[in-house]
């Protein structure tokens, strides 16, 4: 890709990297919408997303240990199935015309997750989930982020959430871990039977390094954070679109 190009993409995705770690996530969604903006190749758009969300995602996972905000058992609930899953998915070869639109509705599910946010019930008391429950749900988010590129994170928050298995702050933690370990999983994965990352992930990796130290360490609670929030909403919807549409 060009330098304008490159240039473009490290900076959107540093602050993609920056709004996303301030909430423990790896952001895996917003890098995929910008590269399917940028129209980057399918074969590079999975293992460089895996790859950049396991940098943030360690970030945010130390950012949370440290402050006491991660349940460990309930990581683990989702986690023991979820990781294995995630390389399985990593190594299957997802044809283009399969792929593209397996991507766009993930970046709606994220999309909608950003623009409806339900409020988080701080007072509502909370107990561990069921292993009949959490055990599946997590073989299915392992796969799912394996086979598209994500962490699955986005989507176990407001499951978390929504059945009071945790308060916020440490759902973000368990979120953190549960995106790192599936991104390192898929990768492996990835990497080990088809994928190659792209000549330019030393520069993307700088980026998003230091995206994600701006949003652990400074925090974007300076910025309007709802808002570039729903901003970013949109884009995912657009980008999903195109992936589905194009």
């Amino acid at each position: 890709m060009d330098s304008v190009t490159l240039v473009s993409i490290a900076l959107l995705m540093a602050l993609a990297a920056a709004l996303y770690s301030a909430v423990g996530h790896g952001g895996a969604s917003a890098y995929l919408a910008i590269m399917a903006l940028f129209a980057l190749p399918v074969a590079t758009m999975r293992p460089t997303a895996l790859a950049l969300n396991l940098l943030v995602a360690g970030f945010g996972t130390v950012r949370y240990a440290r402050a006491g905000q991660f349940n460990l058992r309930l990581f683990l609930a989702f986690a023991i199935t979820a990781m294995p899953l995630a390389y399985i998915g990593g190594t299957i070869d997802v044809p283009p015309h399969i792929y593209r639109p397996l991507v766009g509705i993930v970046l709606w599910c994220a999309a909608l997750r950003l623009l409806w946010k339900p409020k988080a019930m701080a007072e509502r008391p909370v107990h561990a989930p069921p292993l009949w429950i959490s055990l599946p749900a997590g073989a299915v988010l392992g796969l799912l982020a394996g086979l598209t590129g994500t962490g699955g994170g986005i989507f176990l928050s407001p499951l978390i959430l929504l059945l009071g298995w945790e308060k916020p702050r440490a759902t973000s933690g368990v979120a953190a871990a549960f995106i790192l370990a599936n991104s390192a999983s898929g990768l492996a994965g990835n990497v080990a039977s088809l994928g190659h990352v792209p000549t330019e992930m030393p520069l993307l990796l700088a980026a998003v390094a230091a995206g994600a130290l701006l949003g652990v360490w400074l925090g974007v609670r300076r910025l309007p954070q709802s808002a570039l929030l729903q901003l970013l909403g949109l884009v995912l919807a657009v980008a999903g679109a195109k992936l589905i549409f194009t």
